[in-house]
């Protein structure tokens, strides 16, 4: 079963690959470059929000690298592997090499949008892993918003099948990683991250035994969320609302809301 990752530079990204590559599943590897990732604060902004810009980004930066470590594109070899721009995502060099590989499997995670001259290449099973719980958080920043909503049970990631509408298309499975005192927004999003690369090895686990997964289609449009949606101001509510603690008010349940309806592949 060949399966290729189209996947960003970021440590979240290559740690995806990494759990893939060690589970004997990943036979080739597209890289995108990816924006820096702590990036610097705009200039002019109050106090109130420079602070919580330096705290949210070097928080997420030091979460980050301790639940996935540093790792670097080098260590995955024996594989096929091209690194490529935003700019030649959708290039022929892209559709060219996945025509040679001829894999059973495409999975995305953390690319651009891919065109749907790039999604005409790619076989059936074709599933992005999106950093969000679909279809009720859709796009962007989608690990985010769950908490500025407190809903912090809704942080999550979704596997579904790729289609030219933005993380829309039949959902494979929802995974969601476990709520512990003490975590705060970034802890949660990296978690969610590991839980889902378990959660997927054992998914192709599943589909290499020919054994029949879900393909259920998104029965609510739930929230596309864009880019621009996200103000640096969202982060007053985070941080100086509840110092980060978000979680701690939901498990002591000065806040409930309601169970997302979630897609499973397996029994938990």
């Amino acid at each position: 079963m060949k399966v290729l990752l189209l996947t960003g530079s970021h440590c979240r990204h290559l740690y995806l690959a990494k759990k893939l590559l060690e589970s004997n599943f990943l036979t080739g590897l597209l890289i995108e470059k990816r924006e820096e990732f702590i990036p610097q604060p705009p200039k002019g902004l109050d106090e109130i929000d420079h602070n919580n810009f330096i705290r949210h980004f070097e928080g997420r930066a030091e979460a980050e690298r301790s639940i996935f470590g540093r790792i670097d594109d080098s260590e995955f070899h024996g594989i096929s592997k091209i690194k490529i721009n935003q700019q030649k995502l959708n290039s022929d060099k892209v559709k060219k090499w996945i025509k040679k590989q001829n894999p059973d499997i495409v999975l995305t995670y953390g690319v651009h949008i891919i065109n749907d001259d790039l999604l005409a290449e790619f076989p059936d099973y074709s599933w992005n892993v999106h950093g969000g719980l679909s279809p009720w958080y859709r796009g962007c920043i989608t690990l985010f918003w769950p908490f500025y909503f407190l809903q912090p049970n809704w942080a999550g990631m979704t596997i579904h099948y790729l289609s030219s509408e933005l993380d829309g298309g039949e959902i494979v499975h929802h995974s969601r990683p476990e709520l512990k005192y003490g975590d705060g927004i970034h802890d949660v999003g990296a978690r969610a991250v590991v839980q889902v690369a378990d959660d997927l090895v054992k998914i192709l686990g599943l589909l290499k035994k020919g054994e029949k997964l879900p393909k259920e289609s998104q029965k609510s449009t739930g929230k596309l969320f864009l880019a621009r949606d996200w103000k640096l101001e969202h982060l007053r509510l985070i941080y100086n609302t509840f110092d980060n603690n978000i979680v701690d008010y939901y498990l002591d349940g000065k806040f409930n809301p309601e169970a997302p309806q979630l897609v499973k592949a397996f029994k938990d």
